[in-house]
């Protein structure tokens, strides 16, 4: 399995520390208000002919922070490309054009809801009660593309931390309106997957600078794990004061 070689360049971080005196907005994360976004992780980027090669290297970091999150009383949403003729909002004419070719259309049929390339890939740890949600544009938060708004919104959810494939596309178009929404965003360098290492770090460096805190998965997980105990803490303090 292939894995990026992260290097955002020292002058981006520099001017990241510049503007605002530290490289890192958020200090913290509230697992009950926040939601990972696994973004396109299915057959058709993950096992198929039209693959991300090096999506598959990030599955374990995704179940972990899946794992941790879901252990500390937040969300995880599994959101899914789909190529739905049958629906309005799924006919899209630049896609066609930006993807005029074999590959592009065996993406299309691959992304349609009774193709097996639509499903979530085999190797991921899915809960009964995490969220699906299917988008039909890059960004799963856009207007028409897919209700993940609404729920989040409905669930009190303010920050969402984002994996998943392609880190210069999905991704990354789902972090820039994210953080147009006024969530905080966590954009996790080893939990997203482009097709080249100068895409995937050609994104990373614009979320550092302009919409979001780029971390490992570890950096995160350590967040979700220092707010968990402080969390338990308060509910068992409630519990023993209505005792």
């Amino acid at each position: 399995m292939s894995t990026h070689r992260i290097d955002i360049p020292q002058e981006v971080i520099d001017r990241a520390i510049m503007r605002r005196g530290k490289r890192h907005v958020f200090d913290a994360i509230d697992p009950r208000r926040t939601a990972l976004l696994v973004i396109d992780l299915q057959r058709a980027y993950v096992a198929d002919t039209t693959a991300v090669p090096s999506a598959r290297g990030i599955v374990g970091n995704v179940n972990r922070l899946a794992g941790a999150l879901r252990a500390a009383g937040g969300r995880v949403v599994w959101i899914k490309d789909t190529r739905d003729e049958t629906s309005p909002t799924a006919r899209w004419p630049r896609f066609v054009e930006f993807c005029h070719s074999d590959w592009g259309e065996a993406l299309t049929r691959a992304l349609s809801p009774s193709h097996p390339g639509h499903e979530l890939y085999d190797g991921l740890s899915i809960d009964p009660a995490d969220d699906v949600v299917m988008k039909t544009r890059f960004s799963a938060m856009i207007q028409g593309s897919s209700d993940l708004h609404e729920r989040l919104t409905a669930q009190g959810i303010d920050t969402v931390i984002v994996t998943g494939t392609v880190t210069n596309v999905c991704c990354e178009s789902t972090a820039r309106d994210a953080m147009m929404l006024n969530y905080k965003v966590h954009f996790v360098s080893d939990g997203t997957a482009a097709r080249t290492d100068a895409e995937h770090n050609a994104t990373l460096a614009n979320m550092l600078l302009w919409f979001a805190d780029v971390r490992t998965a570890d950096e995160v997980v350590a967040l979700i794990d220092q707010a968990a105990p402080a969390k338990l803490d308060a509910a068992d303090a409630a519990r023993r004061q209505t005792a």
